[in-house]
């Protein structure tokens, strides 16, 4: 999910990092959860309906609070945006590519988001590419490498080949996203126009289930299937949403962002204990090269108090 950057407001930093707990947990675990479902419900189906459901629990708490208020005509590009490219692109490829990559893996892949994001930012917004982001960049590249094993990876495996594609597809999505946020200027607030967004990710990609994967026949009715839905619908979409938004109003940006990337770990350690994936030391000192990468491309120093 999107959380624009923000300027800290103040707040309950003890509850922030509650909600911040809350975030890498639900997250994280749902990556397995995501793996489970689609083994009942077709990827067009699962991402559409689990925006649909989060949509409507967005819609639920925004006039409770007395603010289901129409987007600004301003703000409209930005709402396409995050609903067309970031949800509906992005979950549209993860889930095709969960029926052939491990969860653990495309945790990882996905996450790598901010190495495509730095030279986007310097290109497009005109924001500098320091040593240390290159020697970032670097690192994660390098990461990427030794997590794919380009001697041993089997390239005559079209669908795994096409998955690890897909994932890092989706994370470039998600690269282009921030992007555009970045350079948005903002009428409403990002918690405001949530259920716009996941509501216009939802259509697409349900009318592309109906053409593509049938009616909702289609899916395998039961009660793990529901179980799925309610959670990746009001909790991994809806609640971790708002709770993401407002860990980032509360904290500092650089908190909250490195902060995220323990949803990866996270994810790693859940998909190892609830489906039996045992990570490869490939895929472990893969990830630790691209978390470092990370951490480069968005640590920014203290400047010294005048």
């Amino acid at each position: 999910m999107t959380v624009t950057s923000a300027a800290s407001e103040p707040g309950d930093r003890r509850g922030a990092f509650l909600l911040l707990g809350a975030i890498i947990l639900v997250w994280g675990i749902n990556w397995p959860v995501m793996k489970v479902g689609l083994g009942s419900i077709p990827p067009f189906w699962f991402g559409g309906l689990r925006l649909l459901l989060g949509s409507i629990s967005l819609f639920l708490v925004a006039a409770f609070r007395g603010r289901l208020t129409l987007p600004a005509l301003a703000d409209w590009p930005v709402v396409a945006t995050v609903g067309l490219v970031q949800m509906a692109g992005f979950l549209a490829l993860v889930n095709i590519a969960l029926l052939h990559v491990p969860a653990g893996r495309s945790a990882v892949l996905c996450y790598t988001t901010p190495l495509w994001v730095a030279p986007g930012a310097a290109l497009f917004l005109g924001e500098t590419l320091s040593r240390r982001k290159l020697a970032g960049l670097a690192l994660g590249l390098a990461g990427l490498l030794i997590l794919f094993e380009p001697g041993s990876f089997d390239w005559s495996n079209r669908p795994l080949l096409l998955g690890n594609a897909f994932l890092l597809g989706a994370a470039l999505l998600w690269a282009l996203t921030i992007l555009h946020i970045r350079g948005h200027r903002w009428h409403g607030s990002a918690l405001d126009l949530a259920p716009w967004q996941q509501l216009t990710g939802a259509l697409p990609l349900l009318a592309v289930a109906f053409l593509v994967e049938g009616g909702p026949d289609a899916i395998d009715w039961k009660w793990s299937t529901l179980l799925v839905l309610a959670y990746n619908g009001p909790i991994a979409s809806g609640f971790a949403y708002w709770a993401a938004v407002a860990v980032t109003r509360r904290l500092p940006a650089l908190t909250s962002s490195l902060a995220f990337l323990a949803v990866p770990v996270m994810g790693l350690t859940a998909s190892a204990v609830a489906l039996g994936e045992h990570p490869q030391p490939a895929l472990l000192l893969g990830f630790l090269l691209i978390l470092i990468g990370l951490v480069l491309v968005e640590y920014k120093p203290r400047k010294p108090a005048a």
